[in-house]
């Protein structure tokens, strides 16, 4: 039975490892994309003096860059919820 315990508890603690591992990994990424997004902006809006095609695709691009930055700031607070359990 101990053993058991054992193992049980060594999985609960790597999975809480990983899990908080993830969590950095995501909010990283959610920055990232949060960056880019406001790049994207500032592209869209005109305020670098790009062409009109290459404004409309960095507005296509941060609504991209908007969803990324959503998913991955969903995915890090679930992972930071589970890290504490």
């Amino acid at each position: 039975m101990a053993s058991t315990t054992s193992t049980s508890t060594t999985g609960s603690i790597a999975n809480t490892v990983s899990d908080a591992a993830n969590y950095v990994k995501e909010t990283a990424q959610e920055t990232l994309s949060g960056a880019s997004k406001e790049g994207n902006k500032e592209v869209a809006k005109g305020n670098t003096g790009a062409s009109l095609t290459d404004r409309a695709s960095a507005g296509f691009s941060a609504v991209g860059d908007k969803i990324d930055e959503s998913s991955h700031g969903a995915k890090g607070e679930a992972y930071k919820e589970s890290a504490k359990h």
